[in-house]
């Protein structure tokens, strides 16, 4: 199944780099009549002025204006097709990569682990070959965030089952998917699109000086000075007046020369990336969606005309880069005013649509966080979306359940039950067997499947539960912590949680390793029997056979589980299966063996 998608988005590629090329070509080809209008235009006006005098001036830059701009913003749009084409080829290159070895050019969430948290750190939530690396197809600072607080906590039924019929919708239009990942591409390199400084710009009024009167007169010197060029023609003592308004319009200018080159700056910087996100809400808005999660998201942004709002500011700040092209610039300029005509426009928008547009970002983070979802179901179909069970029981029943993080020619699939009761697992076996693997397979799988997505197995119900680990326990140098101490401390986490917290789900693997032999079984047994009185439910994974004696006090309350190994011709053959019973058969002595140590 893996090769036919693989070879699906490989077609998709090439026609983007088919589209690259012939978009390339005409763009060259524009450039080379821009270069031929200037030579054009340039004799014309020196002709013009060898037989008819001034008079065609006005008409000739015109023409120069008009011919120019259109150019420019042709070749500008092409320029935007190609580098949209470019994105849209690197985006499902990228999607290629993480089927063939899980790598990805969108964050992995690093800035996410914290080693404190229920389970984050455990099951490789956050960071290098994480669930997050695996997931995340978000390039926006609020995409990011919505996808690290899903996997970090379980949602509500209603959520859950909700985002798996908008991730469903999603994956079924995978096209569309990628479209959107290649229109907001451009965030997810360093510093780019980056949301923080766009919301201070446009809460941050800017005050020109001069401002009122600066708004009439901008409204009225094109006229004034055009007509006092028409009018030198016929009366020639008001060529004076010509030039001393267009000496008087650059005077204004110049001595607003400061604030408008701080204003050009700041809005040259966001005004393409206005733009994108422009285009980025045109089509969410305009997408026919019929899940009512995507429905929801969308009536959003139509309600406020989102992708019309955003896309008049970038047409402004455009506007505005228009006055630093050197001719045309000066000429917009000397008749317009043009900077200070477009600086004072961005400003009345500002005024007028600041007011909730960083909700409409935030719009685009759940559709981003979604389409990670998605891009499981997608790239996996034969994972499957778990039934969210009702109650106030336990339910986790899974068949064919695998680690997610694992290749599946590699990764072992298990059955595990657990019915709408109480129960505490122990579960033994030798190293290296698979009793860790299990753990995370079942409470990364929980992770998944509780906040939207499909899950590794074949089938998969459980309740809405919240997963503690005890797995991965370190010292801390800056914290005086040692290995211990850390395990006393997530312990006691772990038992007021129990206790206070509504359907705790824990997985302990091997309790108290930081001490010795004798305290370590003694204290194991003490938190599992204070785990039972406290009416816990997870599992518990040890090497100490004798937690397993807990059934034979417990039967009702307490399952034995293991892992173990066949041993033929001397060689260790693990089939990472998880049986019914407590385990036979350890292997540490073998293990020492094979580096050279003989164990008496």
């Amino acid at each position: 199944m893996s090769q036919t998608i693989i070879a699906g988005y490989q077609q998709q590629a090439q026609a983007a780099q088919t589209s690259i090329d012939e978009l390339s070509k005409e763009i060259n080809s524009y450039s080379l009549m821009r270069l031929g209008v200037f030579g054009s235009v340039a004799v014309a006006v020196y002709l013009s002025m060898q037989t008819t005098g001034i008079a065609l001036f006005p008409s000739l830059c015109a023409v120069l204006l008009a011919v120019f701009v259109w150019l420019v913003a042709k070749q500008s749009k092409l320029e935007q097709q190609r580098e949209y084409h470019r994105a849209l080829k690197t985006v499902t290159e990228n999607e290629i990569r993480s089927l063939t070895d899980r790598g990805n050019i969108y964050d992995n969430g690093s800035a996410y682990a914290n080693d404190k948290h229920h389970y984050t750190s455990d099951l490789d939530i956050f960071g290098k070959l994480s669930l997050y690396q695996l997931t995340n197809r978000a390039a926006t600072l609020p995409g990011k965030d919505v996808l690290a607080a899903w996997l970090s906590s379980p949602s509500t039924k209603e959520n859950i089952l909700t985002r798996q019929q908008a991730v469903k919708e999603i994956a079924a239009k995978n096209d569309l998917k990628l479209d959107l990942q290649a229109r907001l591409l451009f965030a997810n390199s360093s510093g780019a699109g980056q949301l923080d400084k766009l919301f201070v710009y446009l809460t941050t009024p800017l005050h020109l000086p001069g401002e009122q009167w600066l708004r009439t007169y901008v409204k009225l010197a094109p006229y004034l000075l055009a007509g006092s060029i028409l009018a030198a023609v016929y009366v020639p003592l008001v060529t004076l007046l010509a030039v001393a308004l267009g000496i008087f319009n650059m005077g204004v200018l110049v001595s607003r020369g400061g604030f408008i080159a701080k204003s050009g700056f700041v809005a040259d910087k966001i005004g393409q990336v206005l733009g994108n996100y422009a285009d980025v809400f045109k089509v969410l808005e305009n997408e026919q969606w019929a899940s009512e999660g995507c429905k929801v998201l969308a009536d959003k942004l139509k309600i406020n005309g989102t992708s019309k709002r955003i896309a008049q500011l970038s047409i402004l700040i455009n506007k505005l880069s228009y006055s630093l092209i050197m001719v045309v610039g000066f000429i917009l300029n000397v008749f317009f005013l043009w900077a200070l005509k477009q600086i004072i426009a961005i400003e009345d928008w500002k005024r007028d649509n600041k007011d909730s547009l960083e909700d409409a970002f935030n719009v685009i983070g759940e559709f981003e966080a979604l389409m990670g979802l998605a891009g499981l179901h997608k790239n996996f179909p034969d994972w499957t979306f778990p039934t969210i069970a009702a109650g106030d029981g336990y339910t986790y029943k899974a068949t064919n359940i695998a680690h997610p993080l694992i290749a599946p020619g590699i990764s072992v699939a298990n059955d595990f039950e657990l019915s709408d009761t109480y129960k505490v697992d122990i579960i033994t076996g030798s190293n290296m067997a698979g009793k860790s693997t299990f753990l995370r397979t079942v409470g990364i799988n929980a992770v998944l499947g509780l906040c939207g997505a499909p899950v590794c197995a074949d089938s998969l119900e459980l309740s809405v539960i919240r997963v503690i680990t005890y797995m991965r326990i370190k010292d801390s140098l800056n914290e005086s912590t040692s290995t211990f101490k850390a395990e006393l401390d997530r312990l006691q986490m772990l038992l007021a949680a129990v206790e206070h917290d509504e359907k705790v789900y824990f997985l302990i693997d091997e309790m108290l390793r930081g001490t010795n032999s004798v305290d370590k079984y003694l204290g194991s047994k003490a938190v599992i029997k204070q785990l039972i009185a406290k009416r816990g439910v997870g599992q518990v994974a040890t090497h100490d056979l004798q937690i397993a004696r807990l059934e034979d006090e417990y039967p009702d309350y307490v399952r034995n589980y293991y892992f173990d190994i066949q041993v033929q011709d001397g060689e260790m053959l693990f089939d990472y299966r998880i049986k019914h019973g407590e385990c036979k058969t350890f292997n540490a002595s073998m293990l020492l063996k094979r580096i050279g140590i003989d164990v008496a």
